[in-house]
């Protein structure tokens, strides 16, 4: 359920519920969703969700497949979304660093940018090495703190900001596993603090592990996170450690980059 106080601006709860059927959409990505899908996880009955979903359809923002009336994003948001860009993407300035990092490792690198309370990813870069893990494409969100990018950018946090984002978010271990709980979660974010960079060691998805070091702003903000993701077998000890200096380099790359350009 959501926690926040109702705001007593008149139509703010209808923007928020379509709000979060974009992002539901859009985390989709090409292979849609459907209507149900969307009413559960948006906490929302059918009926609401069908006469949202019908309303930014028309509006151009969201589109529905003929054949399977699954959900799509629409073109108006394609629109809006390359005028965001001048602002507020950095793949242009990253994706040399994102393919330098897959070149370097052989597995997927990724670039994610934090959006609230979740991440979202950016950018994807295939490494050589023929097994991959595809738990993590573009569009895809994770609440911060889950996916390694999240757990990256979450244990830079000042600390009244963690405390306030567990407050916000209970539902933490029943939606992720108890791996998720406060508790566990604190310690690795403590743990990640300590040596720079996350370990995800298949929380998410059995078997596919994940490591990512945070991308600050010129203000020293946590913003964005290089990830890699890869089967369990490729991360042992001694290539973790190879990997995350790895990370860190290319992370402090982008930062200086950033820092410099922007």
């Amino acid at each position: 359920m959501d926690s926040r106080p109702a705001s007593p601006v008149p139509g703010t709860q209808s923007v928020a519920r379509a709000a979060r059927l974009l992002r539901l959409v859009t985390a989709a990505g090409g292979e849609g969703v459907g209507v149900a899908d969307l009413a559960t996880r948006a906490e929302l009955t059918r009926p609401t969700t069908h006469r949202l979903l019908a309303a930014l359809r028309a509006e151009g923002l969201v589109d529905q497949d003929d054949a399977t009336g699954r959900w799509m994003p629409g073109p108006e948001l394609y629109l809006m979304g390359t005028v965001a860009a001048s602002r507020y993407d950095v793949t242009d300035v990253a994706r040399d660093i994102v393919r330098s990092l897959a070149v370097r490792t052989e597995e997927s690198a990724f670039l994610s940018v934090r959006r609230g309370d979740e991440t979202v990813c950016l950018l994807r870069e295939e490494g050589s090495f023929p097994i991959r893990s595809f738990v993590l494409s573009e569009g895809v969100r994770f609440p911060l703190g889950v996916a390694s990018a999240g757990l990256a950018i979450l244990s830079f946090l000042p600390p009244h900001d963690v405390d306030s984002y567990f407050a916000r978010h209970p539902e933490l271990e029943e939606r992720w596993g108890r791996a998720h709980g406060e508790q566990r979660l604190r310690a690795r974010l403590r743990e990640t603090h300590a040596r720079g960079y996350a370990v995800n060691p298949g929380l998410i998805v059995e078997g596919s592990w994940g490591m990512a070091a945070a991308v600050f702003t010129r203000e020293g903000h946590p913003q964005w996170a290089l990830s890699l993701t890869g089967v369990e077998f490729r991360f042992g000890p001694e290539r973790v450690t190879e990997l995350g200096r790895t990370l860190l380099a290319h992370a402090h790359q982008l930062t200086t980059r950033i820092a410099g350009g922007r």
